[in-house]
């Protein structure tokens, strides 16, 4: 069993707005190789120790300028080695068919996840309850029944034109308590503003995960001091190359030397993404 990377963008960077495609390290051509060529990619997990990684897709076209020729890309790349990536795709929350389209991306595209970026995408993620945006039930129902694990951005987001107030990963709590057989998680573990919030869902529930991408991995412990405690719920994420964010194998060899027990460090690794993320 190897380690998974639970958050990496491997994304159409061609369809991405220039004020954002600015904040990534795509710009560097050494980095925006690993886009175009799944191999090289493939061959960095190799020298960064990581076996799996989840690409992180998803639809957000007013803001970062991803439409939903992002989960074509997602599926296609990951053809490369599905047992190796594990391609994520996206919805928007007002998505017209959202049962079949769900449907279309589990089963005729393979994906592996489906990712929501409240900040980017403008809405609330249970805004279903008061009826402001009654489709996202259905697309939760349809997770839930597909199977499909729902990655929910929680959160800050230093993009233009993000909205934070959309990022608070207690919205989620009705989510976590209408769909109990839906994994939801919660990426980046509401860092910095509402990472205790995050931490409580994860506790609380058994169908929620914490996802610790883009914490700096020596500020952990500050940000999760209860991370020993919560090991069987803890996801490892790097969100490279994202902005800010160290080299996939610094970032790990970073939480390796964490003071946690190695048994902790296992499942935050190893065993936890194969719960939320099957070998298939």
């Amino acid at each position: 069993m190897g380690v998974t990377d639970c958050h990496v963008h491997i994304n159409p960077i061609w369809e991405m707005r220039p004020e954002a495609l600015a904040l990534l390290g795509h710009r560097d051509p050494a980095v925006a190789r690993y886009v175009h060529e799944p191999k090289a990619f493939l061959e960095l997990l190799d020298a960064s120790g990581v076996e799996r990684a989840v690409l992180v897709n998803y639809v957000a076209p007013d803001v970062i300028g991803y439409s939903e020729a992002a989960n074509r890309f997602a599926a296609d790349y990951a053809r490369a080695d599905p047992a190796r990536l594990l391609a994520t795709g996206g919805i928007r929350p007002d998505h017209p068919d959202p049962a079949s389209e769900v449907r279309r991306l589990a089963r005729d595209l393979g994906l592996r996840a489906l990712k929501l970026h409240p900040p980017h995408q403008l809405f609330r993620p249970n805004a279903y309850v008061d009826g402001l945006l009654p489709r996202l039930r259905e697309i939760y129902a349809a997770c839930e029944r597909e199977r499909l694990p729902l990655i929910v951005h929680t959160g800050t987001s230093i993009f233009p034109g993000a909205r934070n107030r959309f990022a608070d990963p207690m919205f989620l709590e009705d989510v976590a308590i209408d769909f109990p057989e839906l994994s939801i998680v919660l990426a980046h573990g509401g860092r910095p503003l509402w990472t205790a919030a995050a931490a409580f869902l994860a506790r609380r529930f058994a169908n929620v995960w914490l996802e610790v991408s883009s914490v700096p991995p020596a500020r952990l412990l500050d940000y999760f001091p209860q991370l020993g405690r919560l090991a069987d719920k803890v996801l490892f994420g790097t969100d490279w190359p994202g902005p800010g964010v160290p080299p996939i194998r610094e970032n790990l060899e970073a939480f390796r030397a964490l003071p946690l027990p190695p048994e902790a460090i296992r499942r935050i690794l190893e065993e936890n993404p194969r719960r939320v993320f099957p070998q298939r």
